[in-house]
């Protein structure tokens, strides 16, 4: 295991470097002047400039400034936005929102997702399947900030079982939020649980854990749903890293100040060292995400080896 673990670790470092290269290229290499736009319709003196393009290496060239970038992210630090505050401290002030709404939405969709999958895997072709079947199928089909709009309109406004914008009401604030960030995901996650288990139920070693005289709990709980879980393992490690970066949308639908709505603000006002520096954050908690998949991997089926 400690040596599988070093070569995943290792394997991180070209992933990091062609993921932040992409998005450096496509923040910096977008034409147009952060530095004239901070003036607005004011002319910007040519020295004032010049100061604020060395002060930010926008004067150097594109790979001198992709290295300087990578090199300050080595040492922790991500850059400062056009207002002289570093992007770790934006980070540090938003992460806690961003972070509560995913956990919320994550225990959200694995709880209802996994239980509605088992369900419907273990009643394959009954009215309950068919009912998570259509279900999940509307979910997958609506986009996520139509579905916002219409929980927010619904429940928020029309029914006023839930606050629909801001922090104001505590822990309350998030579960609107949460459920409209984990629906999608929830469906996925719902019609996995019953792919993987219904074709398990009829592996033969289901078979013959039955014809053993063994409890149908301990057949399903302990067998079959055990190997199930893989493929929904595997998505939830992807889908994590997925809800830090997908609540941009839902943070804006739901005015949440997490990370989200610093990244859509920074994109309106040429921020792109914010963009950048918060993108780059994601990518390591999705990289993180994936090394804690893999070692689980193990846990679920021991017939796994790393070694």
């Amino acid at each position: 295991m400690g040596r599988y673990l070093i070569r995943r670790v290792l394997q991180f470092v070209p992933v990091f470097l062609g993921a932040t290269f992409l998005i450096f290229s496509l923040v910096f290499l977008i034409p147009g002047d952060p530095i004239r736009a901070l003036s607005g319709d004011r002319p910007m003196p040519a020295s004032v400039q010049q100061a604020l393009e060395a002060r930010y290496n926008l004067d150097k060239p594109f790979w001198q400034q992709y290295y300087l970038y990578v090199a300050g992210v080595v040492q922790g630090d991500f850059g400062e936005d056009f207002r002289g505050r570093e992007v770790t401290d934006i980070m540090r002030e938003r992460i806690p929102v961003t972070f509560k709404l995913a956990i919320y939405a994550f225990t959200f969709e694995v709880a209802i997702g996994i239980a509605a999958g088992i369900m419907a895997g273990l009643r394959k072709g009954g009215f309950i399947d068919n009912l998570v079947r259509i279900s999940t199928l509307i979910v997958i089909s609506i986009p996520i900030f139509v579905l916002g709009f219409m929980a927010q309109l619904l429940i928020g406004v029309r029914w006023g079982w839930l606050p629909v914008s801001g922090l104001g009401d505590g822990f309350k604030s998030y579960i609107l939020p949460a459920i409209v960030l984990g629906s999608t995901s929830l469906a996925y996650i719902a019609r996995l649980t019953r792919t993987s288990l219904a074709e398990n139920m009829r592996a033969d070693y289901v078979r013959t854990a039955t014809a053993k005289g063994l409890k149908r709990s301990r057949v399903v709980g302990v067998h079959a749903l055990r190997n199930s879980m893989i493929p929904v393992i595997t998505f939830l490690g992807v889908d994590l890293g997925g809800l830090m970066g997908g609540a941009i949308i839902t943070e804006g639908i739901f005015n949440l100040p997490g990370l989200g709505n610093a990244v859509f603000r920074a994109v309106v006002q040429q921020e792109g060292t914010v963009v950048v520096g918060i993108v780059t954050f994601l990518v390591l908690i999705f990289l993180l995400s994936n090394l804690v998949v893999d070692v689980l991997y193990a846990v679920l089926d021991p017939r796994i080896r790393y070694e």
